[in-house]
């Protein structure tokens, strides 16, 4: 289930440092999210799949160590980026 080209594009354009930027961790942590997001909501609609369930666990790590790595790195910007993406941390 890859994200739509406009989601994606709309995430990248929002998080992007410069112009074409899509390595950056803050974009990167961005897509994770949304990726999630999708995710999360086929595993409400359907309980029994382990595999998808496998799947979002393994993003939610990674996730986790980018916004790690961007918290040594970066202070303000780990700051700036939980806070719009609506994370818990």
């Amino acid at each position: 289930m890859p994200l739509d080209k406009e989601i994606k594009g709309q995430t990248i354009g929002e998080f992007a440092r410069t112009e074409g930027d899509t390595g950056s961790p803050e974009v990167q942590i961005a897509l994770l999210t949304r990726r999630i997001q999708q995710i999360a909501t086929h595993m409400r609609e359907n309980k029994q799949d382990t595999h998808s369930r496998r799947g979002l666990v393994i993003l939610v790590g990674k996730r986790n160590r980018l916004l790690r790595y961007l918290q040594k790195k970066n202070r303000p910007k780990y700051l700036e980026t939980i806070q719009a993406l609506g994370l818990r941390k």
